[in-house]
């Protein structure tokens, strides 16, 4: 608005000042009226950094920060020339080391939203004011640049490699005299940026300083550690870090990092119980800001809550070594899951039970591994010792769960456990008593959604408490999504025999269908349907009829997300019960290409949606080319084409145009090879995305026909192609085109 203009250039600082902090508070709350306008919202935020006033200037870098997080990606692809050299001028004064502090806060902020492809240009400029940072600047000032460090890092990644040798060796100077009290948060953040910087150029790379880390915490071991010294969190996440950064390296230096992390994790909370008036004349007396009490009838329950988030730090790494580390993490894993099945019902903390159960999953899989392996001596007996061992307990801990939150994670590790182990190993009983669960999940969470609804017709009702009311059917939301991604991963699994049990759901399945409920709701009972067309035979036959009409309608909604899953269905019937659709083929199609022809079809919010629908289109014309005009359908699915949302869908076409490719497929190569430009075009973005889109193998294919079809086309269409791609992208494909897979990217 007009207000904040004018604020900005009040000559009271205190107005200028709190035109920034409205900002930075309301960057989130506005995200689409604040893109709207970035550019001249961060030229007010450049023009508070000139500011005479210190505090203006600070206030600058909160919401420059703030605006990072909350509009990033766009703002920092926007506005990176503006941004970043402001900030890296803010560092420059050493006057006012708050403001250098908090111009390094907002540097995280950026790093944390920006593509890899931005830093380049600004690397050199924004490594060395670091540097001067942590060599001349302030404590303060030194934790700052330390955490930007590490998050400038983290983004970079390999470009990080240039700056090793110079950074590495200050940041274990740091770490090295960084001893006494009052540098104990600068030690745990060297530590911290040790590790990701680490994590970011590679164990090639960071091997021989890795060692010299892990000696340094092997010694920091032998030291008693007072109970407010934050080294001991810094420790063990970097220890976590170093894991993930050397992988099956690691194994060696399990004995140095494993003690206290199991000791953390088994470390008993330090709880009081006491009369509530008792309790109350204490907390007159003093108040223990690391205390939480609880209030349970006439008594309160205190806990040091310090204790707790110790607890779960370490219970959050373990599960991270044992993910890391799989099938050489094998003689930690009884003591690790004699340590986590109690802990699923941790009732003290959310938390703790979250990586618990989150954990386990991660154990079976190593088992599972060196039974396939042959290590250890581990064969399928071992296997199916150890999932009695954690089935009933996981079992039991989710029928007893209080936090929606907990029970989503332990759906997902019940799913994980059922995808790792083979079906044999779970009987009947096993899995119906998983249904039950679920069922019950359903039913008291309807009730739950029941009892909302009549909240929101009290008379205090206000915005407030409809906040909190949104929070809460979120959270309802991720559940029922987590209850229909197990019954998917059971009908992966057992396809036909689990049908049974899912039948008993199909009440409270086929309540969340009608249309009178939230498109959310909808979506996750479609998905169960989808999940039972594609793997139940005996279901797709049995519900066909049923479900037909509620895909078709439902591949029309206003809700992207709601099409997405029907449109994915409609496709799963045309290629797994063709003779059924066959008479539905023409309707369906119109459906499909009203997605796929949409004006907004690629926009962020449309592009899964479109994605399936593209994807369901190539099955039709796989599967229905008799029964439809064939060369527009394909017109219609090349033009679509690449796919670069949904990267299951996308290997899945792009396989299926290497197959049309190869059979010299008139329809998509067009009258006089008309098409060919554009199938140039879709190839090298495919190819450029290395794996993400497409299998090594099939890239390979294309790579193949693409050096065939070149020779047909100007130069000009792969260059300008070529020229739309990242640099990392370029290296991508020129990879393929040299016969070789590219390793795994993000593209």
């Amino acid at each position: 608005g007009a207000l904040l203009p004018l604020w900005l250039a009040d000559a009271d600082w205190k107005k200028r000042h709190a035109s920034l902090i409205c900002l930075a508070q309301i960057a989130e709350g506005c995200q689409k009226v604040m893109l709207a306008q970035v550019e001249v919202l961060v030229d007010m935020c450049v023009k508070g950094l000139q500011d005479p006033s210190a505090k203006v200037r600070w206030a600058s870098c909160q919401a420059l920060g703030q605006m990072c997080t909350d509009l990033g990606p766009s703002i920092q692809d926007k506005c990176h020339a503006k941004i970043l050299p402001a900030l890296m001028a803010a560092m420059d004064d050493f006057n006012n080391p708050r403001v250098q502090a908090h111009a390094g806060a907002a540097i995280v902020n950026f790093s944390e939203g920006a593509d890899q492809d931005l830093l380049p240009p600004y690397l050199d400029t924004l490594i060395t004011k670091l540097l001067v940072l942590l060599q001349h600047g302030k404590k303060l000032v030194q934790e700052g640049a330390l955490t930007a460090m590490a998050s400038v890092a983290d983004c970079s990644q390999t470009l990080f490699v240039k700056y090793y040798d110079t950074v590495m060796p200050l940041l274990l100077t740091i770490l090295g005299s960084a001893n006494d009290k009052a540098h104990r948060l600068l030690r745990g953040k060297a530590l911290e940026c040790v590790s990701l910087v680490g994590m970011a150029v590679g164990r090639d790379r960071f091997r021989s300083d890795a060692q010299r880390v892990l000696q340094w915490l092997q010694a920091l071991q032998g030291v008693e550690l007072e109970a407010d010294d934050p080294t001991l969190g810094y420790m063990l996440q970097a220890g976590a870090r170093l894991c993930k950064c050397l992988r099956d390296e690691f194994v060696p230096y399990l004995p140095i990092v494993m003690p206290p992390l199991l000791k953390s994790a088994m470390v008993e909370p330090d709880i009081k119980v006491s009369e509530a008036d008792e309790e109350e004349e204490e907390e007159d007396e003093e108040e223990d800001a690391d205390i939480e009490h609880i209030r349970m009838g006439d008594k309160v329950v205190s806990i040091r809550t310090s204790s707790l988030e110790e607890k779960s730090t370490a219970c959050s790494m373990l599960c991270c070594y044992a993910d890391e580390l799989k099938e050489h993490f094998f003689p930690y894993v009884k003591q690790v899951a004699d340590i986590m099945v109690p802990l699923l019902k941790f009732w003290f903390h959310e938390e703790v039970r979250r990586a618990a159960v989150q954990t386990i999953p991660e154990l079976l899989r190593s088992v599972v591994l060196c039974r396939d392996k042959g290590m250890h001596g581990v064969d399928a007996n071992s296997v199916k010792q150890f999932l009695d061992y954690v089935w009933p307990a996981m079992m039991d801990a989710l029928g007893k769960e209080p936090d929606a939150e907990v029970q989503s994670a332990s759906l997902d590790s019940i799913a994980e456990v059922v995808e790792l182990v083979d079906p044999s190993l779970l009987g009947a009983e096993q899995v119906a008593d998983a249904f039950k669960r679920c069922g019950r999940i359903l039913k008291e969470a309807d009730e739950r959604r029941k009892e909302r609804e009549a909240r929101r017709h009290t008379e205090d009702f206000d915005e407030e408490e409809l906040e909190a009311l949104e929070e809460e059917n979120q959270q309802e939301e991720e559940l029922f999504d987590q209850v229909g991604n197990a019954i998917g991963v059971f009908m992966r699994k057992f396809n036909d025999a689990v049908l049974p049990y899912v039948e008993t759901l199909m009440p409270q399945i086929g309540a969340l269908l009608d249309k009178a409920r939230p498109s959310e709701d909808r979506r996750i009972a479609i998905c169960v349907v989808d999940d039972l067309l594609e793997h139940s035979p005996g279901g797709r036959a049995k519900y066909f009829d049923t479900v037909l009409p509620i895909l078709m309608e439902a591949s029309s909604s206003d809700h992207a997300d709601l099409r997405q899953c029907s449109v994915y269905g409609l496709g799963i019937l045309a290629s797994k019960s063709p003779e059924k659709f066959r008479q539905f083929v023409a309707e369906a199609l119109q459906r499909i290409l009203a997605i796929v022809q949409h004006p907004d079809a690629k926009s962020e919010d449309n592009e899964m949606a479109t994605d399936n629908a593209v994807s369901a289109l190539g099955k039709v014309i796989e599967f229905h080319s008799e029964a439809i005009d064939s060369n527009a359908a394909m017109i219609a699915w090349l033009g679509a084409l690449p796919l670069t949302g949904d990267g299951v869908e996308a290997v899945s076409q792009h396989e299926m145009l290497a197959r049309l490719l190869e059979a010299r497929d008139v329809r998509l190569l067009g009258t006089g090879n008309a098409h060919v430009s554009k199938l140039v075009s879709v190839m090298v973005v495919v190819l450029g995305h290395g794996t993400r889109l497409v299998v090594g193998e099939v890239g390979l294919r294309l790579a193949a026909q693409l050096l065939q079809l070149q020779a047909g086309v100007a130069p000009e269409v792969a260059q300008a192609a070529l020229a739309g791609l990242k640099e990392r992208q370029k290296t991508n494909f020129a990879t393929y085109m040299s016969g070789v897979v590219p390793a795994p990217t993000e593209d």
